[in-house]
């Protein structure tokens, strides 16, 4: 028996957001951790993000980008299917600051899904949390509410201007520190030259 997708929704093309009942590793999942799964029988297994948990419906969110065979069967799923195999929480959490620092978590592309629960536990921890989201364009933008639901300052940019600031995340990080802001410590997911 697999775990059930409750919701399916597409967040960008070929980027697809899925929440599924996982009642363990809702309740033991922590920012930083992942799942691994696999969506058919002698089929490959690949790591997921735990993007959101929520322990109370014992569910997961994960975000896949459709990239290879996996993914294209992973996203072809709808609620009411099931993921044959999943297992987690894997990993090590990321160390989450006790309150009073000031974090910045800056998301580009789908690393956006991986600043989603990062936000999330540097909030509850009471920090201030600053997010810079970045895409190439709007419609490849995902999950800005999510994320800025749990923000003191959300900063938004767009390769081509269609959306927020014109320019690239660390165009408005530069910008933040050389404004003055005083942070702590910034967390960067996103493509390596980003990096």
């Amino acid at each position: 028996m697999g775990n059930k997708i409750v919701a399916a929704r597409e967040l960008a093309p070929k980027q697809m957001l899925f929440e599924v009942e996982a009642p363990h590793i809702a309740e033991r999942g922590r920012a930083g951790q992942f799942v691994i799964l696999r969506v058919v029988d002698n089929g490959e297994r690949i790591p997921l993000t735990i993007a959101h948990r929520d322990p109370a419906r014992g569910t997961i969110t994960i975000v896949a980008a459709e990239v290879g065979h996996t993914t294209h069967l992973l996203n072809a799923l709808r609620p009411g299917d099931e993921i044959l195999d999943l297992a987690g929480p894997l990993g090590r959490p990321t160390d989450i600051p006790a309150g009073g620092r000031t974090v910045c978590c800056v998301g580009g592309g789908i690393g956006i899904a991986v600043v989603w629960p990062q936000v999330q536990a540097l909030k509850a921890a009471g920090n201030r949390v600053i997010a810079i989201l970045g895409a190439r364009t709007k419609e490849l933008l995902i999950l800005e509410a999510e994320v800025g639901a749990h923000c003191d300052l959300l900063i938004v940019t767009t390769d081509d201007g269609s959306h927020g600031r014109k320019g690239l995340v660390t165009d408005a990080l530069r910008a933040l520190v050389e404004g003055g802001e005083k942070i702590d410590e910034v967390i960067a997911i996103g493509p390596v030259i980003m990096m």
